[in-house]
């Protein structure tokens, strides 16, 4: 995700916060005739059975597993794409990289889009393009059309990166979200530990054949259970009901009587989240933290080719298998997920109910620990002498610390690593070039530690700050 996704998730994570009955009316002015204001009764998503959230809940992870695992699912294909094309191995590594830009810009249009039509549109209208354009990378005549249709397909998947996390939230209140929210966050980075595993003794082509069938899938699932949860959008929809039922014109919803210029929002959308990161010292450190360890996760997609095919014999279908060991971190870091959320209820006792948004980092700083001792133990098991379980062994704390560092993912940075893994790793050797990530992530490890303490200073100074 692009720095824009930590800014949507900081936003829903304020909507979460609001109570039920305020989140659903927005202050109009004294005139206003407050009678008329619809307001959501039974017929709040809240109010819908466990069964049905929880439903709702899947059928959106899955759909954001299956656009991240889309990402991934090039890197082992690049081989035969090379050859068929007759381009360098370096220009198929673009595939990676323009797909996960795509999911890096792809929220600047959607956040908007979804504010004003509503997060079902905008998750049916995006599976719907992302289906339509997997054709012509399935398909490709050349390797032109093959690279410009992955950052397309990109693009249009970043919905469920970007907007999905507040459907999450629109859905369960702040004592029940959490649980909800830890199967959301972890879809998006078992995808990209997915795609590798599902690399089989087939033609490059049927590998995207096989992901058009489940896109098509998902987009089934997505028209036929899950309906709009943002709960503005729903208030226009049932105030308009109303006005056409009963004949009465004087029914409205706040988004009636907003002045919403989209393309102003847009333009807000694409300007803010940078604007934010050049005044905002602590969100500048806390991004390019994320982003380096992001970036690690897809430079593996590289890596561990030359590691365990180059120094282990393995085939390109047991490479793939190696990546067990991430995907394994990751699912048993979700458990753990009752125990942070003990600790930020904890700290919202100590300040009125509300917790500080720094509660999230206690995660953050085990994560900083976990991920650079993963990476030193990977750097010095890569040697052929050490037998092959052990460096995998050595990436399950690499996904477990992934998972806690995670708030939002930066799809810029990742978009970039695997363009200089190859050459990294040839010209230093697997020692050399994973030691050198280990040794940057030590670096950035202390953050979450500072800013956990110092984190409310700086929000006093911060100019974007909710005062």
């Amino acid at each position: 995700m692009s720095t824009h996704s930590s800014a949507t998730l900081a936003a829903e994570n304020v909507k979460s916060s609001i109570p039920l009955d305020v989140k659903e009316k927005v202050e109009q002015p004294v005139e206003a005739d407050s009678e008329f204001e619809v307001v959501l009764d039974a017929d709040h998503p809240q109010r819908m059975s466990n069964l049905r959230k929880w439903l709702i809940v899947v059928v959106i992870s899955c759909a954001s597993l299956c656009v991240t695992c889309l990402s991934s699912v090039a890197s082992f294909t690049e081989g035969a794409v090379a050859e068929e094309f007759s381009v360098s191995h370096v220009v198929t590594i673009l595939s990676i990289s323009l797909f996960v830009e795509g999911l890096g810009c792809g929220p600047l249009l959607v956040g908007p889009l979804s504010e004003v039509y509503g997060r079902n549109n905008v998750y049916r209208a995006s599976y719907a393009f992302l289906f339509v354009f997997s054709f012509p990378v399935t398909f490709a005549p050349n390797i032109a059309v093959y690279l410009i249709f992955r950052f397309i397909t990109g693009f249009c998947g970043s919905a469920f990166l970007s907007v999905a996390g507040g459907s999450v939230s629109d859905l369960f209140d702040n004592a029940s979200v959490a649980n909800p929210m830890a199967l959301y966050t972890i879809s998006p980075f078992i995808g990209p530990i997915l795609g590798p595993l599902m690399i089989c003794n087939i033609h490059w082509r049927w590998t995207y054949r096989i992901m058009l069938i489940w896109i098509f899938a998902q987009l089934a699932a997505l028209v036929i259970f899950v309906p709009e949860t943002y709960a503005p959008v729903l208030l226009k929809r049932k105030a308009a009901r109303l006005r056409k039922s009963t004949g009465n014109a004087r029914y409205w919803a706040p988004l009636d009587r907003q002045d919403k210029n989209l393309m102003h929002a847009i333009a807000v959308s694409c300007y803010k989240p940078f604007q934010l990161m050049f005044y905002d010292r602590m969100a500048l450190l806390l991004n390019t933290w994320t982003a380096l360890i992001l970036g690690i996760l897809y430079l593996s997609f590289q890596a561990f080719p030359i590691i365990f095919q180059d120094h282990h014999g393995f085939t390109m279908q047991q490479t793939g298998m190696s990546y067990l060991g991430i995907g394994l971190g990751m699912v048993l870091a979700t458990p753990t997920q009752h125990y942070w959320n003990s600790l930020v209820v904890r700290d919202a006792e100590k300040n009125g109910g509300h917790a500080p948004p720094e509660s999230r980092l206690y995660m953050g700083e085990v994560g900083g620990i976990l991920v650079p001792l993963s990476l030193y133990w990977l750097a010095f098991t890569t040697y052929p002498s050490v037998h092959w379980v052990v460096p995998i062994i050595a990436s399950i704390p690499f996904g477990t610390g992934i998972y806690f560092v995670f708030a939002a993912m930066r799809s810029a940075f990742a978009a970039a690593f695997p363009l200089f893994a190859g050459a990294m790793y040839h010209r230093l050797g697997t020692v050399g070039a994973t030691a050198l990530l280990a040794g940057l992530m030590s670096l950035m490890a202390p953050l979450p530690f500072i800013f956990r303490r110092i984190g409310p200073r700086l929000r006093q100074k911060s100019r974007f700050a909710a005062k």
